[in-house]
């Protein structure tokens, strides 16, 4: 068992390493980019990567307090799942209205890798290998989708 210090100490070198991985990384535009806290400019939507002791995630949160906007929100991401499935090459988890680790009410778009642990430094490649092709393809995504969203 880790320590709540250890398991903050290891996930920060964690991410730190992969920052330092993904800093010559330009994004769609050609500009650097804060990938481990990427900013969709767009109030209540995110683009959120974990990785935990039995899995790794990436995907799109959408947190509007609103459920109605919510869900506005997420039918938009819907019009464009084709576009998103093309860009990220596979099929994603599509959850409307689902419960964060909080108890708050969030709708996702995500993509679990199952079976690696952030705390086994072995397991950081697998992570950094799953996690980065997916971003630079929701990074993609987004520089032409975001207009359509910015509107709502």
């Amino acid at each position: 068992m880790y320590s709540r210090a250890e398991k903050s100490k290891i996930k920060k070198a964690f991410w730190t390493t992969f920052g330092q991985y993904m800093k010559p990384v330009p994004n769609a535009e050609g500009f650097r980019t804060n990938w481990q806290n990427y900013k969709t400019g767009v109030k209540d939507i995110y683009f959120r990567m974990k990785a935990e002791q039995e899995f790794a995630s990436i995907g799109i949160e959408i947190t509007h307090a609103d459920e109605e906007l919510q869900q506005l929100f997420f039918e938009q991401f819907e019009t464009f799942r084709r576009l998103l499935e093309s860009e990220v090459g596979e099929k994603w988890e599509w959850k409307l209205h689902a419960q964060d680790e909080f108890g708050k009410t969030i709708s996702c778009i995500e993509k679990v890798k199952a079976g690696v642990n952030v705390m086994d430094q072995k397991d950081w490649p697998a992570i950094i290998s799953f996690l980065k092709p997916r971003i630079i393809a929701l990074d993609a995504f987004w520089s032409n989708m975001k207009p359509a969203f910015e509107e709502l």
